[in-house]
Parts: C-alpha cells; structure tokens; sequence
C-alpha cells in the first residue's frame, strides 16, 4: 500500500497529547510531512521547547504508523528542540559495495586466518577491500597483519568523529584490538561489547569498497544479532574443520543466518586445515580431521563447498607475524586464497544477480 500524506495525516489524528487530551493534528503541532517510498518524515513543532511528553508523543507515532504500514516503513520525527538537519548525517557505509560476514559455529576452525588470507587475496587481485575485526572479546587481526603496535587516527566530518582505518596489504583494516592493551581480557557486558561494535561499524570511515568482510567471533550471540540489525549484510561464508564435532556447531550458526527473522543468504562452506601436508613432502597429504565431513554437510543443506584450504607448516608462524600465507601467491596456500577469492567474486555476482538487496533485521520485542 502505498504512504500518502493524506493518510499520515489522518492517522496523526488518532495519536493525542498526553496533556491535553487533543490530537496532534488540531493542536496545529505537526509542522511538516515529507514522503519519500517507505520513508516518513514528520517535523513537529510543540509550543514548549522541553516539552516532557516529546518522547512518548514520538514513540506513539511511530507505533501507530509501523501499525498501518508495516515494520519495513522507515520513521524519523524531529522535533523543535531536535530539528532536522540541514545535511542528512554522514553514512560511513554508503560507498560499500558488498558486505560479507565471515562466521564459524566454533572456535579453533581458523576463521580469523581465511578472513585474512581472503581479504589479502581479494586486494591482490584488485578489489578495494575492507576487513573489520567484529571479535570484541579476542581481537586477532591486528596481530595478523602485524599492525598491533598501530593506532588509527581520526578526522571530523560534518561535526562528527571518524576513524581513518589502518591499510595493510592493500587492505583497510579495524579492530577494537588497536584499541586495548594485547595483554589486558576484555570483561565487557554484552550491551559494552555491542555499543563498541557498532562505533567500529558506523565511525569508520571505510570510503568505496568493493569488499567489507566481517569476521565475527565464534558461535552465535549478541554480536552477531547486532551485526544484522546494524548492517544489510549482501551474505555470510562459514568456516569449518572437516571433523564432525565442528560441522554440529556450523549447522547451528547456519540455521540462524537462514531463520526467518535474520534471513541473510549463506554464500556457500570454506573448508579449512583441509590435510596437512610437511614442507619437505609437498605431494603427501595427511587428513588429519577426516575426509567427508564438510561435503556431507554441503550435500544436507545444498551450501557449496567454495575452497579446501590445506593446513601446512609454517602457517602459524606467519599469521603471528604478521605475514599472510596469500602474499606467497605461488606457494599452495597462496594459490588456495587466490582460488577462494575468484568464488566468492562469482558466488556474489550471482547472489546479486538472483536474489533482492537484504534488508537490516528489525527484532520485535513484546
């Protein structure tokens, strides 16, 4: 059904003033509607500047236009004391192409070492690549990329702060990491840790992206439900170790992406520490966590299997050093993200071309 001002109008006759008992619309308070597709702007104007009933007036339109029109209806009330803006607020997110969340049903799997091979990998082959360490509690990626001791900058835009990411490899990178001490935990509440994460997600300035890959902590929790209220994810990859006590826990954070409430598209399975295979034997193969694992889990859900990346000596070392394995693009491992990263650019492609923009998740509460 489509939003007419006659309508809003007619609907904000039906929403009183606490005070007084009267309708907004005969009290004279509604300055302005301005429509634009599913977005409703209104401007109110109360004859008291701190009116102590502006919040509830503002909540209770917006209940009663979501209501008549639905949840995907976007609302935004000013005030005379709040007036809108002359310029619409910065949106450090609107130059990005493609947003990719990078998940695993559990730690230990090496989720955080292909999201940073992918991303080195992507930006090797000319992609402008973002990666935000969304890992509030064990932030790694600033040890990956050997940046541990760096410290982002930031600049003010439109009378707001930014952050200037780190660029490592051709790689834009973010991590609450650069900003805590690498010895001290982190003993955050889930509200300390989702408040951080979406400063890091909304005050970053990003600028044009082809890619932002998002490498979520392990599991499924507030983190992860914040990430898709914040963000229209364009789609989620899961890492996991071929064992099968990994692939129950990767079911479980797969089925929450495909729930009907956060609906976002899993692009497909990445396969990791595949085999082991010694510097010295570069032929031999040793499946160290079997063989069928992932592939029976690729069959059960119809997900593909977009990489195998094998587990070889050394790897460690260098993610400790801040040397990603992609840089050698003529080693295995460096052919293996090089491979990964042509998928997923055609398993995007074909996300976009086949499937609607996802939406933010917006979680009713009772």
């Amino acid at each position: 059904m489509a939003i007419e001002i006659t309508k809003i109008r007619e609907l904000l006759s039906f929403v009183n003033h606490p005070e007084t008992g009267k309708d907004l619309i005969s009290l004279g308070l509604v300055h302005d509607i301005k429509i634009d597709g599913n977005k409703v702007e209104i401007t109110l104007l109360f004859k008291r500047v701190n009116d102590p009933f502006t919040n509830s007036i503002k909540k209770a339109i917006e209940k009663t236009i979501k209501d008549s029109f639905g949840n995907d209806c976007e609302v935004l009330i000013y005030a005379n004391h709040n007036k809108k803006p002359q310029n619409p607020e910065y949106d450090s997110l609107k130059e990005i192409k493609n947003i990719i969340a990078i998940s695993s049903g559990k730690g230990g799997v090496g989720k955080s070492t292909v999201s940073t091979n992918l991303a080195v990998s992507l930006a090797m082959q000319g992609y402008k690549v973002g990666l935000l360490d969304a890992d509030c509690y064990g932030p790694s990626i600033p040890t990956m990329f050997g940046s541990q001791n760096m410290q982002p900058q930031a600049t003010r835009i439109e009378q707001k702060d930014f952050i200037i990411p780190l660029e490592r490899f051709g790689v834009k990178i973010q991590s609450i990491g650069f900003y805590v001490k690498p010895d001290n935990a982190l003993v955050w509440r889930g509200p300390m840790a989702t408040n951080a994460l979406k400063q890091l997600i909304t005050q970053t300035l990003w600028g044009e992206l082809d890619y932002l890959l998002i490498d979520l902590p392990p599991g499924t929790g507030d983190i992860h439900l914040t990430l898709v209220q914040e963000i229209a994810l364009t789609g989620a990859l899961v890492v996991s170790t071929p064992q099968q006590v990994a692939l129950l826990d990767v079911m479980k954070g797969i089925a929450m992406f495909q729930s009907e409430k956060i609906n976002v598209p899993v692009l497909g399975i990445i396969e990791n520490m595949s085999w082991f295979t010694p510097k010295e034997m570069p032929e031999n193969k040793y499946f160290l966590f079997g063989k069928k694992g992932c592939q029976e889990l690729s069959e059960k859900l119809s997900l593909p299997i977009l990489a195998k990346i094998p587990l070889f000596e050394g790897l460690s070392e260098d993610s400790d050093e801040g040397t990603p394995g992609a840089l050698e693009v003529e080693s295995p491992v460096g052919i293996a993200y090089k491979e990964l990263a042509q998928s997923i650019v055609s398993i995007i492609k074909e996300r976009n071309e086949l499937l609607p923009p996802t939406q933010r998740v917006i979680i009713q509460t009772k």
